[in-house]
């Protein structure tokens, strides 16, 4: 069985850093903010890195922007001030970010590229999102686009432009049109990854600067196994 590898202090990939914000590739496994599981957070580890390495004697600051579903890896923002953290968070509830994601998918779309339109019915108990063709009570409009990247040997690569941010939106919209990601047992893939990932990976983000007010871009690679290694 593969070896869970969780982030620390001491292997932390961080992508960027400025005096206000901190950009981490998230490793699959990762819980962004705290929960009921009682598992470090990456907020905690990314604290203790900057306690580390500015040698702080007291608290750290740090706000969570956004978050990533645990199994998945790739891009995750972090504000460093009080300044950057409701500029940051405005951003990204006004959608004014640009989100690319890449997913490995067992069954090729029937479309080289498309818009994607659901309804998405959150259920909390499952900690799963339903997604319907048409509105239905208390659901959420949700889009995307996709267009294949790449055809691999018994897989396909997708790259996905997020258009709003919905609870598992991506994992959802994509079972819907019988696409279910690698790994993603909880909707619909036949057999889960060995690690406990599933093959979907923040690929690169977009924004301004909260503080600088210029575009800022960053991107990140997915984690090193054979099916994504074949995706490079």
């Amino acid at each position: 069985m593969s070896v869970k590898i969780y982030s620390t202090p001491s292997n932390l990939d961080v992508i960027y850093e400025d005096n206000h914000l901190i950009v981490i590739n998230k490793r699959p496994g990762d819980i962004v903010q705290g929960d009921k599981t009682g598992d470090i957070p990456l907020s905690e580890v990314v604290k203790e890195y900057l306690r580390i390495k500015y040698e702080k004697p007291g608290n750290v600051y740090l706000g969570v922007v956004h978050r990533l579903d645990r199994p998945t890896s790739g891009i995750v923002v972090f504000a460093k001030t009080s300044k950057a953290l409701p500029r940051l968070n405005k951003l990204f509830s006004e959608g004014k970010t640009k989100k690319t994601y890449w997913a490995v998918v067992k069954n090729k779309p029937k479309k080289k590229e498309d818009l994607l339109t659901h309804w998405l019915v959150r259920n909390p108990k499952q900690n799963k999102s339903y997604a319907h063709i048409k509105e239905v009570p208390n659901s959420k409009k949700a889009l995307l686009t996709y267009h294949i990247l790449k055809n691999l040997d018994n897989y396909c690569l997708l790259e996905i432009d997020l258009k709003t941010g919905r609870h598992h939106q991506i994992r959802a919209q994509l079972a819907a049109i019988n696409c279910t990601i690698k790994g993603d047992l909880k909707y619909g893939s036949d057999r889960s990854n060995k690690n406990g990932s599933i093959h979907l990976h923040s690929r690169s983000l977009s924004f301004e600067h909260p503080v600088k007010k210029e575009e800022v871009h960053f991107e990140a690679a997915p984690p090193s196994d054979p099916i994504w290694n074949a995706c490079l």
